[in-house]
């Protein structure tokens, strides 16, 4: 099984970008972190981060064929990107949408996600442990649908 992690706009600034909501793990620190607990269940994983919207968009339609699914932290691209989620719907590749902070009691802005309606869930506030739940549950879903097939 193989899942693509993309990260969006100011994540690579994690563990000095306002710590008080995103903590002070570095995104190296959480991609390494992931590699571990994916190796401890045989899982192949990849990572990608970038600022600029249409290179994200690009990854997603180069995961068709390539991954069985996503985890996206689309970072500010939540509430703005309808690129990303057309990319979504056009590749038809589960994902889950993860988030650092609990975007639901931050800005008004920040509560509605453009990206949340085509994935499969969303997990978000619990810091860096949200890349290990969306680990487990994009993990989760892939395995029980391929049981049920």
């Amino acid at each position: 099984m193989k899942i693509l992690f993309l990260n969006g706009p100011n994540l690579n600034l994690l563990g000095t970008r306002e710590p008080d909501k995103y903590g002070k793990c570095t995104l190296n620190d959480i991609e390494n972190y992931i590699k571990k607990e994916a190796a401890s269940i045989n899982v192949d994983v990849k990572f990608f981060q970038s600022n600029i919207e249409g290179e994200l968009v690009n990854k997603i339609q180069e995961a068709k064929g390539n991954f069985d699914g996503i985890v996206i932290n689309p970072a500010a691209y939540t509430h703005t990107s309808v690129a990303i989620r057309d990319a979504f719907l056009a590749v038809e590749i589960p994902a889950v949408e993860i988030h650092i902070s609990n975007i639901h009691t931050r800005e008004d802005f920040r509560k509605h996600s453009l990206i949340a309606p085509v994935c499969i869930g969303q997990i978000t506030g619990f810091g860096a442990e949200s890349y290990k739940l969306g680990l487990i549950a994009i993990v989760d879903f892939l395995r029980k649908k391929s049981e049920n097939k």
